[in-house]
């Protein structure tokens, strides 16, 4: 039961990312409700000690000219009044008005060295209005008049009342990077597995490929194959195995570009296709398509991507007929290349999930043609793949964009 559980969040990984999440909400909720509670309580101890601190006031003037309370006003001024050099507070009469200088008239607000009566004075009163936002005054008779004592939260209780915050931003940060981290090293293994999956299947083609060249030359000095006009197909089909085998090799190198005519390249793919395809099924190339088409690019990989787009829109047909037609046209300094079908289309839920390794609509097949493809014209070429329309049961259009 344990290991089906597991199983089951494994391979479902949008509900492993929700458990995931929850479970992180709830710390964080946690978190955040056990430090205001505490918050509260010192909040709470503040405002006796700034009552406490009032009343000693208080005491203090009512005595002041009482010689015989000498001792005791001692006491409370070290043991009270001293005592408290964490909580900011500011002494006003029933206008809200300082007593004499701000120094005589506040504790634990801190003054530039330099600063002038005005300028403290200004200080002072921007304390005042925060103080007046946090907490309301406590009242006091002191010599006969009321006086009110205001106070805001010592830096302490506002450092702990802000700490879960910063905390949860540091853990989420620190997860984030650690997800980026794991998810590139990841990609960099699934990299260099495809790499030496394809280096290796390059090099187990070269065997049968060699020994094909071989029947060629055995079947060319046979009068009777001389002429035939399989040879011509044979070789090109040796060819393009041997063009495979060199994409194979090259995956993982950074690929060499060189000037190339987009539209001969286009024309030739689509007369070599159009043999090797059903006969319901027509390629055609725009006539509108300019020529010569000069753009930089890696000419076997580009063909690649082209011949990938159009096997795609020929299984898009289901064995029925239909047409691709590729356009190639220039467009703001850029060469935009449409490769078009008359097939069953793609479900709008399914657009965003073409180009992700492993997903394939079909029986079989590994979902890697347009993954690669699109890693050749992105990350190769400097250019952009997507589809650009898609209608079920009408067809679907894949644009490339490419520098020209």
């Amino acid at each position: 039961m344990k290991n089906s559980f597991l199983l089951n969040l494994y391979d479902d990984k949008s509900q492993t990312k929700i458990i995931a999440v929850l479970v992180a909400l709830l710390i964080g909720g946690i978190s955040v409700w056990y430090t205001n509670t505490i918050v509260s309580k010192l909040a709470e101890h503040e405002r006796q000690e700034i009552e406490l601190y009032a009343k000693a006031l208080e005491i203090i003037t009512s005595t002041a000219s009482d010689n015989d309370e000498g001792v005791g006003i001692n006491f409370i001024t070290e043991q009270i009044i001293k005592r408290n050099d964490m909580i900011p507070a500011i002494v006003t009469d029933n206008r809200d008005q300082p007593y004499s200088s701000p120094e005589a008239s506040s504790i634990n607000i801190s003054f530039p060295t330099k600063a002038s009566d005005d300028e403290k004075r200004e200080i002072l009163m921007d304390e005042l209005a925060l103080m007046k936002e946090q907490h309301p005054p406590i009242q006091i008779k002191a010599a006969g008049l009321e006086q009110r004592i205001y106070y805001r939260n010592s830096d302490v209780l506002f450092q702990l009342q802000y700490y879960p915050y910063v905390q949860l931003s540091v853990i989420a940060v620190f997860i984030v990077l650690t997800y980026l981290a794991f998810s590139a090293s990841r990609r960099a293994e699934q990299n260099r597995v495809w790499v030496g999956l394809a280096k290796e299947t390059a090099h187990q083609l070269g065997t049968p490929i060699s020994s094909l060249m071989a029947w060629i030359e055995y079947f060319r000095s046979d009068e009777a194959f001389t002429h035939h006009d399989a040879l011509p197909e044979l070789e090109k089909d040796i060819q393009k195995l041997q063009m495979i085998t060199a994409r194979f090799s090259n995956i993982g190198s950074v690929p060499t570009l060189t000037e190339e005519n987009l539209h001969e390249i286009l024309h030739n793919i689509i007369q070599y296709l159009q043999k090797r395809i059903s006969t319901k099924v027509r390629l055609t190339l725009d006539p509108a398509s300019p020529d010569p088409a000069p753009a930089r690019i890696n000419r076997h990989l580009f063909e690649w991507v082209i011949e990938n787009l159009c096997k795609n829109a020929v299984d898009a047909m289901s064995g029925g007929s239909g047409e691709v037609n590729i356009s190639l046209r220039h467009q703001t300094k850029k060469w935009v290349i449409d490769v078009s079908d008359t097939g069953k289309g793609i479900a709008k839920g399914n657009l965003k999930k073409v180009f992700e390794p492993g997903f394939s609509t079909k029986k079989r097949g590994w979902g890697l043609g347009l993954t690669l493809a699109k890693r050749i014209i992105e990350n190769y070429h400097g250019g952009k793949i997507f589809v650009k329309s898609s209608e079920p049961g009408k067809g679907t259009t894949f644009r490339i964009m490419l520098d020209q």
